[in-house]
C-alpha cells in the first residue's frame, strides 16, 4: 500500500506560536512512519518557512529545531500539483504532498488564511475549510451564527479597536448599562485565552479593553456565567460525532493561558461532573453548533453548565484545538475509546474524504 505523504505545518506568527509547537510535537510523535512519509514544516515568528529534516521532535517546543543543520527553506506552492518546494542552494526539491495537517493556532493559521492557500493549491488538509474557519475564529461572527441554533449563549457587546482607543470611558459606560460586574473581555480573534481578562470594576474593565485591543481590531465583552466549564470534542464531516464531556476546574480566576499551558493549577475531569441528561444536551448542542458553522474534520466546543439550574450555555468553538499531551481534544476522544494514533489517522482520512 502506497504511503501517504503528510506535511505537518506548525509555528506561525500568531501569539499562539508556542502552543502550535507543542501540538506539532505531539502529532509528529503520533504519526506512524510505517504508514506515512512525514514532512514537518515550521513557520518562524518572522514568517520564514523551514523544512525541519530532523526526527527529534522534542526540539520543537524549545525552538532548537530552527537551527538543525540540514534544514532547508521551504514553501507550499499555491500552484496545483507542485506540492512542497524546498531549496538547496540553487536547486529546488519538489515533494508530492497528499494531505496537510495545519496544526496552526490563531491568526493566519486557523482563521481561513492558510486554508485558502491550501484550497488554491488543491491539497487536502485537516480541519475546517475557509469560510467556517473565518467564522469560528471571529467570536462575534460565531455569536451571530449560534443565536439562530436555539442554543443559549452568554449575552455580549462588541467594540472596535478605534472605539476603545478613542472613547474607552464611553465603552465602559455601555458595558455598565448592560451588565453587572464581573464581565469577561476577549479579543474577537484569538484562541488559547490570549488577551482574555476578567474585569471586576470600571478601572479593571478599562485596562482589559485596552489590552484586548492590542490583539485584535474587535473586542468582545460577555456577561459572567457562574457555572462549570465543559468541553466537548467533535469530529467528522457530514455526520459529526461528539466525545464524552470533559470539565475544567481552572484553579484560578478563570481558565486563562497560564492555567492551560504554564502552571499546574487546573484539573480536568473526564467525564465531566454533570448528570447524564445534561451531558447529552451538551453533546447535542456541540454537534448542532459544529454543523451550523459548517465545520469539517474537528473542533472543540466549550460550554458552561450553570451551578444553580444546570442550564447549558455556549461559550466558544475552537476549529483547530490544541493537540498537546495535556490538551482536551485528544484526551476526550481517548476517553471515548479512540487512542491518539487512531485519532490522527481518522483526521487525515476525513481530510482526504472532504477533498473528494
Amino acid at each position: 500500500m502506497k504511503k501517504l505523504s503528510v506535511c505537518v505545518l506548525f509555528g506561525g506568527i500568531s501569539p499562539e506560536h508556542e502552543v502550535s509547537l507543542r501540538s506539532a510535537e505531539f502529532i509528529l510523535n503520533t504519526l506512524d512512519p510505517e504508514k506515512y512519509n512525514i514532512f514537518p514544516v515550521g513557520i518562524t515568528k518572522n514568517g520564514d518557512w523551514i523544512l525541519y529534516t530532523g526526527t527529534d521532535y522534542s526540539l520543537l517546543p524549545t525552538g532548537q529545531w530552527q537551527n538543525y543543520p540540514e534544514n532547508r527553506r521551504a514553501t507550499l506552492s499555491p500552484v496545483r500539483g507542485q506540492g512542497l518546494l524546498s531549496f538547496e542552494g540553487d536547486c529546488v526539491v519538489r515533494e508530492r504532498i497528499d494531505v496537510v495537517f495545519p496544526i496552526l493556532h490563531g491568526e493566519n493559521g486557523e482563521d481561513g488564511a492558510m486554508q485558502g492557500l491550501l484550497q488554491m493549491a488543491g491539497i487536502p488538509y485537516v480541519g475546517t475549510h475557509v469560510s467556517a474557519s473565518a467564522v469560528g475564529m471571529d467570536k462575534t461572527l460565531t455569536k451571530l451564527v449560534v443565536q439562530d441554533t436555539g442554543v443559549a449563549q452568554a449575552d455580549w457587546l462588541a467594540f472596535t479597536k478605534s472605539d476603545i482607543e478613542q472613547r474607552v470611558d464611553f465603552a465602559v459606560l455601555q458595558v455598565e448599562k448592560k451588565f453587572s460586574y464581573p464581565v469577561f473581555v476577549k479579543p474577537a480573534g484569538t484562541g488559547s485565552s490570549v488577551g482574555v481578562s476578567k474585569a471586576a470594576d470600571a478601572e479593571s474593565l478599562k485596562c482589559a479593553l485596552m489590552e484586548a485591543a492590542e490583539y485584535d481590531r474587535k473586542v468582545l465583552v460577555e456577561e459572567f456565567i457562574h457555572g462549570r466549564e465543559i468541553e466537548v470534542a467533535v469530529m467528522g464531516n457530514e455526520n459529526p460525532v461528539a466525545s464524552v464531556c470533559g470539565e475544567i476546574d481552572a484553579g484560578a480566576e478563570f481558565y486563562d493561558y497560564n492555567s492551560k499551558y504554564v502552571t499546574d493549577t487546573s484539573t480536568a475531569y473526564i467525564p465531566a461532573r454533570i448528570d447524564d441528561d445534561v451531558a447529552e444536551q451538551v453533546r447535542d448542542s456541540a454537534v448542532k453548533i459544529y454543523s451550523a458553522i459548517g465545520c469539517e474534520g474537528l473542533s472543540r466546543v466549550d460550554f458552561f453548565v450553570t451551578f444553580e439550574d444546570s442550564r447549558v450555555v455556549f461559550n466558544e468553538i475552537n476549529t483547530m484545538p490544541g493537540f498537546t499531551s495535556i490538551s482536551m481534544f485528544p484526551k476526550l476522544f481517548g476517553a471515548s475509546g479512540i487512542p491518539a494514533e487512531q485519532l490522527v489517522d481518522e483526521l487525515l482520512r476525513l481530510a482526504m474524504e472532504a477533498a473528494e
